[in-house]
């Protein structure tokens, strides 16, 4: 919509007030180091964005606050102010602005910046989570979910997966904490996430399945790593899984009226 209350911009908002508590306890337990690794994704976003409105008359958007978030919070420790700066770039440009802005690109910019620094740079350890950072997730996701920002299916069908593998002993606890970040932060994007209500509870429940298959099989895997990774190609089969559902609605709707 271009009209009324309900726009990119009003969208974009409520997301950032659905991450305030988690962006709050991660900046009193991160401290200052944090508040510049969140100042300098800040800096390095809206350049970009200040570059493509200048070129191409693309609109800045508040999305670019909740992309930095993302990033400061799960990027890669110690990589400096280049390395940082390069990775947030690619994802940025390559991941959103080309594509015409948020609203049109196919993948979380975040989970491009994050997935390009995890690769291009393995040496580098990925952050961990105090309980409390971690488990302030969840009042983002009910406060997401309560405004209609935030796929509640797609949460569910994570959280369901998650619950049965934790359950069964197969999720360890680091892993959980950081997935639950992710999951907020990277997956519930209501962009790129998917679309159809069946297709969103896949989403869910892939992205988790991925969750427990990296976090047993992949050794030497830290569990923001993990959750980075999954969110990656659960985002990327966003639009096969609504498309299978949407090829189950012409089927059924077939065999119920024997025409499309």
């Amino acid at each position: 919509m271009i009209r009324g209350l309900w726009n990119r911009e009003t969208v974009a908002l409520l997301l950032l007030a659905a991450y305030l508590p988690l962006a709050l306890f991660w900046l009193r337990h991160g401290g200052t180091e944090a508040l510049a690794r969140l100042g300098l994704a800040v800096l390095v976003v809206a350049i970009w964005h200040l570059v493509f409105m200048l070129a191409r008359a693309q609109a800045p958007s508040l999305s670019a606050l909740i992309t930095a978030l993302a990033i400061a919070m799960l990027a890669p420790e110690g990589l400096g102010v280049f390395r940082m700066t390069l990775g947030i770039s690619f994802g940025v440009v390559m991941g959103e602005l080309v594509f015409g802005g948020w609203g049109r690109n196919v993948v979380n910019p975040a989970t491009v910046s994050l997935s390009f620094l995890g690769f291009g740079f393995p040496a580098f350890a990925w952050p961990g989570f105090d309980d409390p950072v971690a488990w302030a997730a969840i009042p983002a996701a009910l406060i997401g979910m309560a405004t209609g920002i935030m796929p509640a299916a797609l949460l569910a069908g994570a959280a369901v997966v998650g619950a049965a593998a934790s359950l069964a002993g197969l999720l360890p606890e680091p892993v959980l904490l950081a997935a639950g970040v992710a999951l907020v932060l990277l997956l519930a994007d209501p962009v790129t996430s998917a679309a159809t209500a069946l297709g969103r509870w896949l989403n869910g429940a892939l992205y988790g399945a991925l969750v427990v298959l990296f976090s047993a099989g992949w050794t030497g895997a830290a569990p923001v790593q993990v959750a980075v990774a999954a969110a990656l190609l659960a985002s990327l089969a966003a639009p096969l899984l609504d498309d299978a559902a949407l090829a189950l609605w012409i089927a059924a709707r077939r065999r119920r009226h024997g025409r499309t």
